[in-house]
């Protein structure tokens, strides 16, 4: 395979596609944070973090304004303290926080659900809201004046059927509703200053089912995630997340309701994935709503625990970022960076709380997302990806295979381009390799650059 690289020609900026969720802290120690400005890491998503690690502390709207008969105006009605600490270590660390306003995901619902319901009054919860936000943006209540842009209504209100939703215990109509309300009164009282989405959709999996339908292809790869994604694509309640994303931008159309950004989810492969984002920008498009941005803010292609530090979840997150930069998408957040036990959280040993290799991956990236422009690339083929970035006399380029072989590479890079490979036995290792010739090893990620 012959990859042909020009660093003379920008075709565009290298975007966020390596943001993450659930930043990795322990308590209140946040000096892993450190990680993250390493990397120049762009954005950490706030969901989640307010559960059993978070202890109920932490950026939930029901931790935050504990009693909902409270008067919202009254900065005493409020409990910041917590949040206060985390979003300000975010922003110490150059790391500035996607605020989702609503709850934690509760797995036990099925138990008992405590805060997953509809607010009592939809209003009310929406001027809650204001007052977060004019807390961290306008210095209320003692508060910070940090210019946070995203603000996220809720998250997969879509996760379930009735009865079985483990995010949302309302219709699918009252969460339209909820939207519409907060997010016109939002734009109302701070217009342009931030931007205000959702929905959080839980996926798009079962565009698969129908390929002809969607635009889709059957089958887009056949690697063992792939495959059972498929088999949960005929699912009733994969169905149903489709059926709720229809039925969501009809209301919008129908309310005028404003949306600066759309966000959804996959834990898909990186070629579903890429189909998913394009079905996704042509319904937008369809829609109306060709104009707003689009977050993929929780993605992982590697959730099992066997999986974790791993050189196929490397190779795979490399990928995933190298892809989706060439896609409409805006910004990207892996689910996620926590130190801790869930099967989800890939860049942090649980016992060591040392980096995995695939936090190397977002290492990587990071070196061309500071190099800002991206240049161009060709070549590239058969689960091979390739991305390239440019500074003036700066130059990087990164390329995964996540192909079934390995891969005998060449290039026109000159000499002075060093190698750093990454797998789970080297971590970004300088290597001697040859830059116009070299195999890539099935599941390796190299990282070069002649700075």
């Amino acid at each position: 395979m012959n990859i042909q690289f020009n660093f003379n020609q920008k075709t565009g900026r290298i975007k966020p596609m390596h943001g993450v969720g659930q930043p990795p802290f322990l308590g209140v120690d946040y000096s892993y944070f450190s990680y993250l400005k390493e990397a120049a890491v762009p954005f950490a998503r706030l969901h989640d973090v307010g559960g059993a690690y978070g202890g109920g502390r932490f950026v939930d709207i029901p931790n935050i304004f504990r009693d909902f008969n409270a008067d919202e105006t009254d900065p005493a009605s409020y409990d910041f303290a917590f949040t206060d600490t985390l979003v300000s270590a975010l922003m110490e660390y150059g790391c500035p926080p996607i605020f989702r306003l609503g709850v934690t995901i509760e797995n036990q619902c099925y138990i008992r659900a405590y805060h997953i319901h509809p607010p009592k009054d939809f209003g009310k919860w929406a001027r809650i809201c204001e007052h977060i936000i004019r807390h961290y943006n306008e210095g209320w209540a003692n508060g910070f004046h940090f210019g946070i842009v995203y603000w996220e209504i809720w998250n997969e209100p879509d996760n379930g059927l009735p009865g079985e939703n483990q995010m949302w215990t309302g219709t699918d109509e009252e969460y339209f509703a909820l939207y519409d309300v907060t997010a016109k009164h939002l734009k109302k009282c701070f217009g342009s200053s931030i931007k205000v989405g959702g929905f959080a959709s839980s996926g798009f999996y079962s565009i698969f089912n129908e390929p002809l339908k969607f635009g889709v292809p059957e089958k887009a790869s056949s690697n063992e995630l792939s495959e059972e994604m498929r088999e949960y694509a005929k699912s009733p309640r994969a169905k149903h997340m489709l059926t709720f994303f229809f039925a969501f931008f009809d209301y919008m159309k129908q309310h005028g309701s404003p949306i600066d950004f759309f966000s959804w989810h996959s834990y898909d492969s990186v070629a579903e994935v890429e189909q998913i984002a394009d079905f996704v920008d042509r319904c937008l498009c369809d829609f109306g709503f060709g104009h707003v941005e689009t977050q993929l803010n929780e993605w992982n292609n590697a959730p099992k625990k066997e999986l974790r530090g791993t050189s196929f979840a490397s190779a795979n997150a490399a990928a995933m970022m190298c892809a989706m930069q060439n896609k409409k998408t805006d910004i990207l957040c892996y689910y996620d960076a926590r130190i801790g036990q869930s099967v989800y959280g890939g860049l942090f040993n649980p016992i060591t709380y040392e980096p995995f290799c695939t936090y190397y991956a977002f290492a990587a990236f990071g070196e061309l997302y500071r190099l800002g422009s991206q240049a161009g690339v060709s070549g590239a083929q058969q689960g091979v990806y390739a991305l390239a970035a440019a500074d003036g006399g700066k130059h990087a380029a990164l390329i995964a295979n996540i192909s079934e072989k390995d891969a005998v590479l060449s290039t026109n890079l000159s000499p002075a381009m060093k190698g750093f490979l990454l797998d789970q036995e080297h971590f970004l290792t300088e290597t001697d390799l040859n830059p116009a010739s070299f195999v890539l090893k099935q599941n390796q990620v190299i990282l070069l650059k002649n700075f």
